[in-house]
């Protein structure tokens, strides 16, 4: 167990909480003295900032809609951590049944099903690509065997390492709680039905490379993808698939939110590709912006910083707030109150090395 030193100030209406994994890579498997958890909590007077579990190397964080104090951490080599206090303490868990430390994705379901047990399941994925389960708030896992009896299995492969591939995003769907979807890296994007013990393979007009997916609670059976490939969109949970591109010029996808109080404002990140995304001292990247009023994408930049030398931008919605958008790159934290179409940039101290450094991973927290 490790301790912090985060000072709590509760607002008079909600405190909002934020977790950035800064560092590392999963493309170049190295981490740095500076990788790290870096948390943010709001006050009545401003933001509170704390590093925490330096050395790690960010993936995947995932807050529990059930319990604002509870979150968890995926990292590359050091397994998957979880905090029940809102951040002060972490401890490493699931190391007796989750056998690779690479922990490359970490999710929770939003939907229980159970009323009376308030405990939501949690979803975590590996390199190389296993898929995990625990019904009791990661005190204990079940790895899922049928993943890798797809017949697709076989064509998995992540380009910088090519001998091995890893499951890089994992969606529990927003409407039906038996629904998840794994997407590997690289290779098909996967779904179950019952909670992971069975799946059905890849869709060949869906994407090949999915970064992130997102399924949205007032849009049953749509998937949005932001993919390698491109943007990806079905609306019957993957029977079918549509790549709706006009507008966008760079078609290598990293990052994409929906607004939580309408299903049709999406914001992706872009750039020309994985060269352009990732180091700062070659990154070239957009963020891109489609609503109700059209299908033509838009790029949007009032209040981000110029694409030269800004790493790919990590974009989350405010899950308890319409029309609230984070964004996060090697520049700092933004905020957007009108559903993306401007920003500004949140008032912290930004520490000057995450200047060269990719944030790989953002989650939004809330508690009255």
């Amino acid at each position: 167990m490790i301790t912090s030193d985060i000072c709590y100030v509760v607002s008079a209406i909600i405190m909002t909480t934020i977790l950035i994994g800064v560092g590392g890579s999963i493309r170049v498997r190295e981490s740095t003295n500076n990788a790290c958890l870096f948390i943010l909590e709001s006050t009545k007077n401003g933001w509170n900032g704390h590093e925490f579990l330096k050395g790690t190397n960010p993936t995947s964080l995932a807050f529990d809609p059930l319990s604002s104090n509870r979150a968890y951490y995926g990292t590359l080599s050091n397994g998957l951590w979880k905090t029940d206090d809102g951040g002060q303490t972490w401890s490493n868990i699931g190391r007796d049944v989750i056998s690779s430390p690479y922990v490359t994705s970490v999710a929770v379901s939003s939907l229980n099903p159970n009323s009376s047990n308030r405990v939501n399941k949690v979803y975590a994925g590996t390199e190389p690509s296993e898929f995990y389960i625990s019904n009791d708030a990661g005190d204990s896992w079940i790895r899922m065997e049928a993943l890798k009896k797809l017949p697709s299995s076989k064509s998995w492969s992540f380009p910088p390492k090519p001998d091995t591939h890893h499951i890089r995003w994992i969606e529990p769907d927003a409407n039906n709680p038996d629904y998840v979807f794994a997407a590997i890296e690289a290779g098909a994007l996967v779904q179950s039905h019952d909670g992971g013990r069975t799946w059905i393979d890849r869709n060949k007009q869906g994407p090949y490379d999915t970064h992130t997916l997102v399924t949205h609670p007032k849009a049953p059976g749509r998937l949005y993808s932001s993919a390698g490939d491109g943007y990806f969109e079905s609306f019957d949970y993957g029977d079918s698939w549509t790549s709706p591109m006009e507008g966008l010029r760079h078609s290598y996808l990293f990052s994409v939110d929906v607004d939580p109080g309408d299903p049709q404002i999406v914001i992706v990140s872009a750039a020309e590709g994985p060269g352009n995304a990732y180091l700062p001292e070659n990154a070239e990247t957009y963020v891109y912006r489609k609503d109700e009023d059209g299908k033509k994408w838009k790029a949007i930049s009032n209040g981000l910083p110029e694409p030269e030398g800004t790493t790919i931008t990590n974009i989350v919605a405010n899950p308890k707030t319409k029309g609230e958008f984070y964004a996060v790159n090697n520049r700092g934290l933004f905020l957007s109150n009108d559903s993306g179409i401007s920003w500004r940039k949140v008032d912290i101290q930004w520490p000057k090395e995450y200047l060269s450094q990719t944030p790989w991973a953002l989650a939004i927290g809330n508690s009255s």
